[in-house]
């Protein structure tokens, strides 16, 4: 991929819906394939099952990738949530808001150029330029949901589909959440007609998380995820716009299936990287979990620190009982385009994952304890990890499979089918794809 690279086209498309399945998978392709409306979206379009998603391999990673175009050591977003050690995953903070974003997206270039956006619970959205905004953003501690999606959203927007569609939520419970999201984008199509809808579906991801990669619950999920599918190109159908309409169904990462739990900043906390001040945590270095791997913070100028935390990583790797793959030092970050501010990570081995909450145990056995678990932020380079992607519509071949690509290729895409010139990317239009 090259660098400082222009990228546009002669408008294929009028209206490009890229609706984001996430974690779907290209072990989820048997599956897939022989549903109805993504069955018809494959032999009306194109599609891979070799997408290769970014380190790590996290959602607001790997979104924030498909609409920049660039990779994450220069879009700024480097994981869902920034550093906030010994806060408790359920009360941190995300990475919710475009100001975060370092670089132009394709919907601020959208709207420059007077087209009309949308986007339904996509990621590191908030207070974004886009039309028609719900972004994905939740109240924590002591805040109130409504308030910080208004503030962040387009109140006038995102009151509407409360009012209309508000009944059909649970909160953010599935499979209701993603029913209210469908509901959203047909009454957005309908009502909009934006020229680019972001749409951002959670339950399969959801489903993998709680029951495992091959259960039954995430069939179950896969086959919502197709009736959404089917509704979201009816409203299109109906709405009389099928002809000049593309649509990108995408995954964002795969998952493995967790069978031990591993809680890495205990092992500081024995070398006193980690340590008590009266009632508070202190650390000099601390390991911030992505799931399939972690991010080791040092505090600055600490060489010690540094070179502590490091010799008990390598005994840990020596022990075997950590699942730790290997640690990736600058080097190789560099390779993977982790951000910059990172300088080393540690990979868990497949069937293993780190958590950075200081507990009694530090390996945890998922099967002793009847917990059914899956997740990702493992490398994208692991194998048969990579993500699906299918495009059919307005500017798109039939029929076709189109290979190996990459995540940062998605935006470039997008801005060829509306005709945009997309700057300074590091990803390529997928030819292969366009008629």
């Amino acid at each position: 991929m090259v660098a400082e690279k222009s990228i546009g086209g002669p408008g294929l498309a009028k209206h490009v819906i890229v609706i984001s399945m996430d974690a779907l998978s290209q072990d989820n392709w048997q599956a897939v394939k022989v549903l109805p409306n993504l069955s018809r979206l494959i032999k009306d379009g194109v599609y891979s099952t070799e997408l290769k998603s970014v380190f790590p391999t996290l959602t607001y990673v790997a979104h924030t990738t498909m609409v920049t175009g660039v990779y994450p050591d220069k879009h700024g977003i480097v994981h869902n949530n920034p550093l906030q050690p010994f806060v408790p995953e359920a009360e941190q903070d995300w990475y919710w808001y475009q100001r975060d974003i370092k670089v132009p997206t394709i919907y601020q270039l959208a709207e420059e150029k007077g087209l009309k956006t949308a986007g339904l619970l996509w990621p590191v959205t908030g207070k974004a330029n886009i039309r028609y905004n719900l972004p994905e953003i939740k109240a924590v501690r002591s805040e109130n949901q409504a308030i910080k999606v208004f503030k962040n959203g387009n109140p006038l927007f995102c009151a509407g589909l409360e009012l209309k569609l508000g009944k059909y939520r649970k909160g953010t419970q599935q499979p209701y959440l993603d029913d209210f999201t469908t509901k959203a984008a047909i009454n957005t199509i309908k009502r909009k007609k934006p020229n680019l809808l972001l749409i951002h579906l959670i339950d399969l991801d959801d489903a993998k998380h709680s029951f495992r990669t091959d259960s039954k619950e995430v069939q179950a999920a896969i086959e919502r995820m197709d009736k959404r599918l089917g509704e979201i190109i009816k409203a299109v159908e109906d709405t009389g716009i099928s002809q000049e309409t593309t649509y990108i169904v995408i995954g964002d990462h795969g998952q493995f299936n967790v069978d031990h739990k591993i809680y890495l900043n205990n092992l500081l906390v024995e070398k006193g990287l980690i340590y008590r001040d009266g009632e508070k945590w202190r650390w000099r270095a601390y390991l911030q979990s992505c799931g399939g791997s972690a991010y080791l913070h040092v505090k600055e100028n600490d060489r010690e620190a540094e070179a502590l935390a490091l010799e008990t990583l390598e005994a840990a790797i020596g022990a075997g009982t950590y699942g730790i793959e290997q640690i990736y030092h600058r080097e190789q970050l560099d390779l993977l385009h982790a951000g910059a501010d990172i300088q080393y990570a540690v990979e868990a081995k497949v069937g293993y994952s780190f958590d950075e909450a200081i507990t009694e145990e530090t390996v945890v056995n998922c099967s002793e304890r009847g917990i059914r678990y899956a997740t990702h932020g493992y490398s994208p380079e692991k194998p048969e990890y990579k993500c699906v992607l299918i495009a059919a519509g307005a500017g798109i071949k039939q029929n076709f499979s189109i290979g190996p690509l990459e995540m940062v290729d998605i935006a470039p895409t997008i801005a060829h089918l509306l005709g945009l010139t997309l700057n300074a990317i590091d990803g390529n239009k997928i030819q292969a794809m366009i008629l």
